[in-house]
């Protein structure tokens, strides 16, 4: 089975050591909950990165009807109303980023131990070709790798980015660009890592605008989940 839904939210969030207990409790027992059965929503995930080299610690995946229910009217009056222990936490966060995509390739299947995480800016004008590239060759050749069990690709939606940024009274950037980013998920993360190796590494893409030094890579091990 694929994702639940075209729609996924992903949080990347690091917190002081010293608040770290408080952070995973209150993720795990509140967070990942609360948002699961928010309208849109369908099926939530955490992760914990998994080598020094991943750049945040944490990351964590929404699963959504569709990317625009990421900026319905329902959805950001709930976000204005947030737990005691929620405000808590967020106001500790050292590092959030935060990003809402649209599923354009779901070779996904179950839920995996780990994942692989690729960001990356293509150029406008070579989305096109790289979308096909990935859907047609790259993301079926990396999911069909021992011990791997999916692929994903994940485009930003600009307009829904607009809608939540007015939302919280921020101007909209005019530089915004379009990231995506790859979801490879297996049973390791040393499996996933050869796997995104195999996938961006020695500038397999250089040709459709997309070097592998311009390529943010992560491998992460699976913390919790929850799904309606």
């Amino acid at each position: 089975m694929g994702l639940l839904g075209t729609g996924m939210l992903l949080t990347f969030t690091e917190v002081a050591p010293e608040h770290e207990l408080d952070f995973n409790e209150w993720y795990n027992r509140e967070h990942i909950d609360e948002r699961v059965f928010m309208p849109g929503f369908r099926r939530a995930r955490r992760y914990v990165a998994a080598d020094p080299a991943t750049r945040v610690k944490y990351f964590a995946s929404y699963e959504t009807g569709m990317v625009q229910d990421l900026c319905a009217p329902e959805y950001m009056k709930l976000l204005g109303d947030q737990s005691d222990w929620s405000k808590r936490v967020m106001a500790r966060f050292t590092h959030f980023d935060r990003l809402t995509l649209a599923c354009t390739v779901d070779l996904a299947h179950g839920i995996s131990g780990a994942t692989g995480l690729a960001r990356f800016f293509p150029p406008d004008e070579a989305k096109q070709d790289l979308r096909e590239i990935l859907r047609d060759r790259v993301l079926p050749e990396l999911a069909s790798r021992p011990g791997m069990h999916g692929a994903v690709l994940l485009e930003n939606d600009l307009e829904v980015v607009a809608v939540g940024l007015r939302a919280q009274g921020k101007p909209v950037p005019d530089d915004l660009r379009q990231e995506w980013v790859v979801l490879l998920d297996g049973s390791s993360p040393s499996i996933v890592g050869a796997a995104l190796d195999a996938g961006f590494g020695d500038d397999r893409l250089a040709d459709h605008g997309v070097a592998s030094a311009a390529v943010d890579l992560g491998r992460y091990a699976l913390v919790f989940g929850n799904h309606r």
